[in-house]
């Protein structure tokens, strides 16, 4: 199935077109780099960035977690209750993903989060359920039944050090970097390298439609580039 998405995408009377850069089935602990060096430096340009899925980055840090090793208690499936429930995308209305950022956070900080947000939602405040827990708990990505195999039987964690990360690949590559946290609801910049032309509002911006192919397109790695007048 191939990713839809417009290539070109104005922001702020600036034009910048994302290329999609096909690659292999990536896989635990591959090296990103040598990725990079393979698929999207033939075809990149000076000026360029890229975008890099933040799910793949926690795959080549084998930063991840089985299905088969999660067991869901009575909290996650109380939290769950309470989530916002999306058409398009399974979001967090995912026990075994609940489950996990239980274990991350500990039982007491989830259920101090569940009953804060809770209390804040009468009162029109959204979000005070992640930042209790922590933010970086909501970049847990997985356990998609939908998803291409094995993917669908794991979940990404957050990347470890996602800034050293981004630095790393600029180093070695030569193209700024950002990793992004992208679905179907949201777009999030997770971390960039110091020599991104850019601020992190203007690179949510440019990819704020999520043009990254992250499952049977094999495109999560995206070339961007400004688009000349």
């Amino acid at each position: 199935m191939e990713h839809a998405f417009e290539p070109v995408r104005p922001v702020e009377n600036v034009s910048w077109r994302r290329i999609a850069i096909k690659t292999h089935l990536i896989a635990f602990g591959e090296s990103i780099v040598s990725v990079i060096k393979k698929y999207i430096t033939p075809q990149a340009k000076e000026g360029d960035w890229i975008a890099i899925s933040e799910k793949v980055i926690s795959v080549t840090q084998n930063n991840m977690r089985h299905i088969s090793t999660v067991k869901v208690g009575w909290l996650a499936r109380l939290v769950v209750k309470g989530v916002k429930k999306y058409k398009d995308d399974l979001g967090w209305d995912n026990l075994p993903k609940m489950q996990l950022v239980v274990e991350m956070a500990g039982w007491p900080r989830v259920l101090l989060a569940m009953i804060v947000g809770g209390i804040g939602k009468l009162f029109g405040i959204r979000g005070l359920f992640w930042i209790i827990v922590g933010e970086r708990l909501g970049e847990i990505d997985g356990f998609n039944p939908i998803v291409m195999p094995p993917y669908n039987e794991w979940a990404a964690l957050p990347p470890t050090e996602p800034e050293k990360e981004c630095d790393k690949i600029e180093k070695e590559t030569g193209l700024p970097a950002v990793i992004i946290d992208g679905n179907n609801i949201n777009v999030k910049i997770i971390a960039m390298s110091k020599g991104m032309p850019v601020d992190a509002k203007t690179a949510r911006l440019v990819l704020l439609d999520n043009p990254m192919g992250q499952d049977r397109e094999l495109t999560p790695i995206i070339i961007v580039r400004k688009e000349n007048k």
